[in-house]
């Protein structure tokens, strides 16, 4: 079983088309309150990214965000923190968001999104952490991706034991109990000697 006390949350700082988008991430941070496990994220306060935080804050929850100064209008930094960090550069964001974290939940969201979440992905398929990561697949808004790693497979650019690395959850009532008796696959290293 593993101790999970604090997750990173990858998400849009839009709100999307789809309205239950905000809804989902606002019972997503309320649910985390809940059962005393934190948020670190990106520190806005819109979008998805706004929705997640006030959910977990608005029922005594703690909520870290780690903002990059240049980003701070844009994205409209969440003043209602636990903590707000500012950083110099989204490298450093990523850095202090995968140190603080436990386990990494990837809600929609855009290349953003998507450039955290493939990092703490190949981070793990080099063995560099074992720690859970979830794709929360609402509405089926990451069928394609989820398409597109099977691709790889069978393409020849994916071992089909990487897809493990990830876990896909439709519902975020199974989230929880996922990342709580998360046990890390026993991945081979992605170059064996004999391909060097």
């Amino acid at each position: 079983m593993v101790s999970v006390q604090k997750i990173a949350i990858y998400c849009g700082s839009s709100s999307g088309l789809n309205p239950s988008f905000l809804k989902e991430a606002y019972q997503l941070g309320e649910t985390l309150a809940k059962h005393s496990v934190g948020i670190v994220y990106g520190g806005a306060s819109v979008g998805l990214m706004g929705a997640v935080a006030n959910g977990c804050l608005e029922n005594q929850g703690q909520v870290i965000g780690v903002i990059p100064t240049f980003l701070k209008r844009k994205e409209i930094e969440h003043i209602g923190l636990t903590e707000l960090i500012q950083v110099d550069s989204m490298h450093e964001r990523k850095r202090i968001m995968f140190e603080r974290s436990d386990a990494f939940v990837v809600l929609p969201g855009g290349f953003g999104t998507m450039e955290e979440f493939f990092e703490v992905v190949t981070w793990s398929q080099l063995g560099l952490h074992n720690k859970p990561i979830v794709l929360l697949n609402w509405n089926g808004f990451y069928d394609s991706l989820v398409q597109m790693f099977q691709t790889m497979v069978e393409s020849g650019f994916l071992k089909k034991e990487n897809l493990d690395l990830v876990t896909v959850l439709k519902e975020t009532k199974d989230l929880l109990t996922h990342v709580q008796n998360y046990s890390p696959s026993k991945v081979e290293k992605w170059l064996s000697e004999e391909s060097i």
